[in-house]
């Protein structure tokens, strides 16, 4: 009986020197999936593509492709195929002949080549391109053309490193939803690199969190953004407020009370069963919390603190706030589902109320030094 994945990585370690760059990696990915390696540079993310393609080989561990094992096969020895942040088109060739060329290194008939040829301009909508050249095309149609070349020999696995890289933004954006197409037209398996969270958010059926050579939690994007398993992963998914704190008794089965330094305590959900005074992060991403000049209603699950707007963001579909209450800096987004012209709005240097439900905060093990240098990005800020 055929596997259900189409590759699955057991215990792979790489190194380059005294530099381990993939330590101990296990995995499975199943036929058709859209699975992305995500992680910032230097991560392991492209030394694993590359061993899956065939280009570096592992220490310790085995690669297997439909259930065989390929650890030692040539790149040109398994049924896949890689595309690179480079389009690598032949420059003197037509988009046709680009495209036509791995079958007729294969030397397949004339008339199968034209008709799986022709196939490929149709699903990447380029018929009408088939015989420029490729310097008289945009980079998002080279892109397109590099991903039919390499489709046109059947990979069971398609491998793409930052494919569009090197696109602007507005493109990337487009080629995102084209490659989605893409995807679910052809059925095989993608495996997609990037550092870039938004494209992995937007096309994969699951993701791999990459840190300092290993895998630090797999799951759907609504899993990795809702329900991280470690401060690295919140702080590097998207933007998140990290409070610090000790467990200091147990509710129930499911809630706890925490005691944050310079905040006071807070009731958690502890779907991670940290016990109590164990030091722990507290993660709640700002569209989870409620900012008003009014107090809540009470609530037994909701967090209430008072503080003070320091910063205001009008971003058209939501405002961003910045609130100052004890030794913290809150990052607060705050949707617009209905604009009311006639509503005072809350204003800078307004005492306000903001506060979140239990279920919205994720505690987390307390973070390690690889943690705190990622919780010190930009995009990833301490709400201190």
């Amino acid at each position: 009986m055929a596997s259900e994945n189409s590759i699955e990585i057991e215990g792979v370690t790489k190194r380059f020197g005294s530099f381990t760059a993939v330590k101990d990696v296990s995995l499975s990915i199943r036929r058709g999936e859209f699975f992305s390696l995500l992680g910032p540079s230097g991560c392991g993310k492209t030394t694993l593509l590359r061993m899956i393609a065939g280009f570096e080989h592992p220490e310790e561990g085995r690669l297997l492709l439909d259930g065989e094992d390929i650890t030692r096969l040539p790149p040109n020895e398994r049924k896949v195929n890689t595309i690179f942040q480079s389009y690598a088109l032949f420059p003197h060739m037509t988009l046709w002949e680009n495209i036509a060329y791995g079958l007729r290194i294969a030397r397949r008939p004339s008339a199968e080549i034209k008709r799986e040829v022709d196939k490929m301009l149709a699903l990447i909508q380029m018929e009408d391109h088939a015989y420029k050249k490729p310097d008289q095309i945009s980079g998002g149609q080279k892109q397109r053309v590099a991903i039919a070349r390499a489709l046109i020999n059947k990979p069971r696995v398609l491998l793409l490193d930052e494919p569009l890289a090197a696109l602007d933004l507005k493109l990337r954006q487009r080629m995102l939803i084209e490659l989605d197409n893409i995807h679910d037209e052809v059925g095989i398996t993608f495996i997609y690199v990037t550092h870039d969270q938004g494209e992995a958010m937007s096309l994969s059926d699951r993701i791999a969190v990459m840190n300092k050579g290993r895998i630090e939690q797999i799951g759907g994007p609504g899993e990795i953004y809702e329900a991280p398993r470690s401060s690295f992963v919140a702080a590097f998914i998207g933007d998140t407020n990290f409070f610090e704190g000790v467990v200091r008794e147990e509710i129930d089965a499911d809630y706890n009370r925490t005691f944050v330094e310079g905040l006071g305590e807070v009731v958690c959900f502890n779907d991670k069963n940290i016990q109590v005074n164990a030091p722990i992060h507290l993660s709640v991403r700002p569209e989870k919390f409620r900012i008003s000049r009014d107090r809540p209603d009470p609530n037994p699950k909701h967090n209430v603190l008072h503080g003070v707007v320091e910063d205001i963001v009008y971003l058209g579909s939501h405002t961003r706030y910045w609130v100052r209450t004890g030794d913290y800096r809150l990052s607060i987004n705050q949707q617009h589902g209905r604009y009311l012209l006639d509503e005072k709005p809350v204003k800078w240097k307004d005492p306000v109320y903001v506060w979140w439900h239990a279920d919205d905060g994720f505690m987390l093990e307390h973070y390690s030094e690889n943690d705190e240098q990622m919780m010190t990005l930009p995009d990833a800020p301490v709400a201190r």
